[in-house]
């Protein structure tokens, strides 16, 4: 199995779950509050790494109980930590989830992972690999890592989320983007939503391709998820789940594509794998926490 190499962010998730959000300038009492680690990177590295990937994760944090928390973690969870930088001066990143129902909303204070740079990045891209990324760091160190990693002869993965707009290097070097369909829509300019007619999310899916990716996912939510590649349109629908909680689903998503992409699967098999590892993670509540395990994925895919 190929090694995959997740470059991104680490945050400490404080998330409060409530029966509903409160309205501007009121307190809401009766929350439930949960500490746990997170970023799009360190969920995304977890995702890879129990799903049976041999997984190195690139970043920064700072040098406060938090990073040594998140680090400890990683290696906790086999993930090779080794590469993640010690800010000097600035505080490892924090997300505060907002949950109501089966919906979040969440605020990121970027702290170290604005800082990550590309000398940063260790191991180097080497051949046979498959680099992930997000865009909870500077997507220009991102562009440079991916333009290496491509000449290396390693594969790329660019999850654009949350969305900012991509240099057109960085598209150039990704093979596979995947977005949801608020991403989509930003990202292409064309006015698209999860329960749109398929052809509309495709055409969609084709502007971006247009602009460098081999491949173009639209991840959307319950409805499933739309690839679009140089064989056409793929449809799948997403496994059925118990939601408790869809913080992480698309971490798990992104972590599992790149997991089975390393294993040797085609992209449009590899999804279909990340759907069953996204759904089995929607059952269990936190982010990074919540990634599964291959006996849950297979069972999940077992089912009719």
């Amino acid at each position: 199995m190929s090694r995959v190499v997740v470059c991104g962010s680490l945050n400490i998730d404080l998330a409060l779950t409530s029966v509903r959000r409160p309205a501007v300038g009121e307190t809401l009492l009766g929350a439930q509050f949960a500490l746990s680690p997170g970023g799009k990177g360190l969920n995304q590295a977890v995702a890879a790494a129990r799903l049976g990937a041999r997984t190195a994760m690139t970043g920064r944090v700072g040098r406060d109980p938090f990073g040594r928390a998140l680090k400890a973690f990683l290696r906790l969870e086999g993930v090779d930590a080794k590469p993640v930088k010690t800010d000097p001066t600035a505080a490892t990143g924090v997300a505060l989830i907002q949950i109501a129902g089966r919906d979040n909303a969440i605020t990121v204070a970027s702290g170290a992972n604005a800082y990550f740079r590309t000398a940063d990045a260790a191991p180097r891209p080497r051949a046979g690999d498959v680099w992930l990324a997000q865009a909870e760091t500077p997507l220009a160190t991102i562009a440079r890592l991916f333009t290496e990693a491509r000449r290396a002869g390693a594969r790329t993965i660019l999850n654009l989320a949350p969305f900012a707009p991509p240099p057109a290097s960085l598209l150039l070097a990704t093979e596979i983007l995947v977005v949801n369909e608020i991403e989509l829509a930003q990202a292409s300019g064309r006015r698209v939503g999860a329960h749109d007619p398929v052809p509309r999310i495709a055409r969609a899916c084709a502007i971006l391709r247009a602009r460098g990716p081999e491949v173009v996912i639209a991840t959307l939510g319950a409805q499933g998820a739309v690839l679009v590649d140089g064989a056409g349109t793929l449809v799948l629908p997403a496994p059925r789940a118990r939601v408790v909680d869809t913080t992480g689903a698309g971490d798990c998503l992104c972590g599992a594509l790149a997991a089975r992409l390393a294993a040797g699967d085609s992209p449009r098999t590899a999804l279909r794998y990340a759907l069953a590892a996204a759904s089995c993670s929607v059952e269990r509540s936190g982010a990074a926490p919540s990634m599964p395990r291959p006996a849950a994925v297979a069972a999940r895919l077992r089912k009719p």
